[in-house]
């Protein structure tokens, strides 16, 4: 009997937020997965180890949670306006499906970092000391990103004391500026309301925000689905019920944002639209034992990523927060105390995090100029994945 030998390309495993992926350079996949198609997918999925009916990715690179079934593809932007190309792969863990509908806002302070040590960025544009500005097409929604990317002696710093809630080690910070972030180009407020009365068959009419920055997210109240805004993944996660929920709210929003024709195709559309809720600042104990106190944080916000909670917080849906906090009348901003405001910081499952937008409105439009945050990235393993060469 003959067997398929493995072959093995090249790639590197980073860290990037809260969220870790596989990262290539376009250049260096196999020919037939150098283009978007069925062969790309087979092989990122081999890559992960997915579909996996175990849920542990043991046969892959995978982590079995949505913060770390990921992966990147990196290329050269032909564009003089920017450096690199971005191209996110969100991999299910239990189907044989790849969502490209999104960007991943974590591992965006990775791709800086990797363009740079992967000789994509002109040498002459990274200082000795310093910051050296990537300029970031986010092919996915067709956006662009800055990222300051800390230099140390000519290289790529990624230690230093820069804490995020979610990540266990300090690492150097990274600066990351979300341009015009409303995803995909549309209207921010793709109902053209602040707030909807969203009706969801089997669970109820109730208050919703649906925002179109970062990534497309719903906002509801944490009162009015039964929750204090408190809660930490076991609380969701462990509860077969509350996941149906949050689903059938998600498809439901996801049709009156206009990204599905119907209910059924959220099923093939995990990765979009996001579903948040959010509730005024409460004290609570975060997911590390870290006391988080009510007066050092303006709203507490949970987040669900493909079907779970997240355990922190995806950075697209915080680029949404920070958007719909700094327009006065959201749900995020009613229940950050309300008012003009260009900067929120809120309480997640880990922890805290502080992040701002900039919002003005232009004709009665709403718009955003940008979303800034912190994130930190770090290598952790560099060389070669190996994959079955009849896996794609």
């Amino acid at each position: 009997m003959t067997h398929a030998p493995q072959i093995r390309i090249p790639a590197t495993y980073m860290r990037g937020g809260t969220s870790k992926g596989v990262f290539f350079g376009l250049d260096d996949l196999p020919e037939a997965a150098q283009q978007p198609g069925p062969a790309r997918d087979a092989l990122l999925l081999r890559v992960i180890g997915s579909p996996d009916p175990y849920g542990k990715h043991t046969d892959g690179m995978g982590g079995a949670t949505s913060s770390t079934s990921k992966t990147v593809i990196l290329s050269k932007s032909d564009s003089p306006d920017h450096d690199v190309n971005y191209l996110f792969g969100q991999v299910s863990i239990d189907k044989p499906f790849i969502d490209w509908s999104g960007n991943c806002g974590n591992l965006t302070a990775a791709v800086g970092a990797f363009a740079i040590e992967r000789g994509l960025i002109d040498p002459e544009r990274i200082p000795e000391n310093g910051y050296c500005t990537v300029r970031i097409w986010q092919a996915n929604i067709e956006k662009t990103i800055i990222a300051h990317i800390p230099i140390t002696d000519g290289a790529v710093q990624e230690t230093g004391d820069f804490e995020l809630d979610g990540v266990t080690f300090p690492a150097a910070e990274i600066r990351i500026e979300f341009m015009n972030p409303a995803d995909g180009g549309g209207a921010i407020f793709p109902t053209g309301n602040l707030v909807d009365a969203l009706e969801v068959p089997g669970v109820g009419t109730f208050e919703a925000t649906m925002i179109n920055a970062g990534i497309p997210t719903i906002f509801v109240n944490a009162e009015d689905i039964g929750y204090t805004g408190t809660e930490l993944q076991g609380a969701i996660n462990e509860d077969a019920r509350a996941l149906e929920m949050f689903e059938t709210i998600r498809a439901h929003g996801g049709v009156r944002m206009g990204l599905f024709e119907d209910v059924a195709e959220a099923a093939n559309r995990q990765h979009t639209p996001k579903i948040a809720f959010v509730a005024p600042p409460k004290g609570y104990t975060a997911s590390s034992g870290k006391a988080v106190k009510a007066e050092d944080i303006d709203v507490l916000v949970r987040a669900l990523s493909m079907g779970k909670l997240h355990h922190a917080m995806m950075g697209t849906a915080a680029v949404a927060i920070a958007t719909a906090a700094a327009i006065p009348g959201t749900l995020v901003n009613l229940a950050a105390g309300g008012g003009d405001r260009n900067a929120v910081h809120f309480g997640h499952p880990s922890g805290t995090l502080r992040v701002g937008a900039e919002a003005k409105q232009v004709d009665g439009a709403w718009t955003v100029e940008k979303a800034i945050m912190s994130r930190s990235a770090r290598v952790l393993m560099e060389g070669w994945v190996r994959v079955p060469g009849d896996a794609f």
